[in-house]
């Protein structure tokens, strides 16, 4: 895994992601974009196994519904190819990849 793919995967997961993890996925699975969306997974399934909101009457209340949302939308991007991974296949000429290009302007002579 080179550096550019580390830093979007850090810049992805959180800077907290231990980065031995990172590399041993990386080196199973072979792309950073598996690597995002496999630890996306596997946090959303963390939380979805453990009860959505807890509250103590006058004590405390927990919510984490925001941030099941919240990976939903993540991994639902990451599938989507979006943000684009820096070892992502490139996209065929024919195909548009919803970039602007860029397009010289020279002045004609006049008459």
């Amino acid at each position: 895994m080179d550096t550019a793919v580390r830093e979007w995967l850090l810049s992805q997961l959180g800077r907290s992601t231990d980065l031995a993890n990172l590399t041993a996925r990386y080196t199973r699975l072979g792309s950073g974009r598996a690597v995002a969306i496999e630890v996306v997974r596997e946090r959303l399934a963390d939380l979805l196994a453990s009860p959505s909101s807890v509250a103590v009457s006058g004590v405390v209340s927990i919510n984490v519904s925001a941030n099941i949302a919240a990976y939903e939308r993540q991994l639902a991007a990451l599938e989507s190819g979006q943000p684009p991974a820096p070892d992502d296949p490139p996209a065929p000429d024919d195909e548009d990849t919803g970039r602007f290009g860029l397009i010289q302007l020279v002045e004609r002579p006049r008459r």
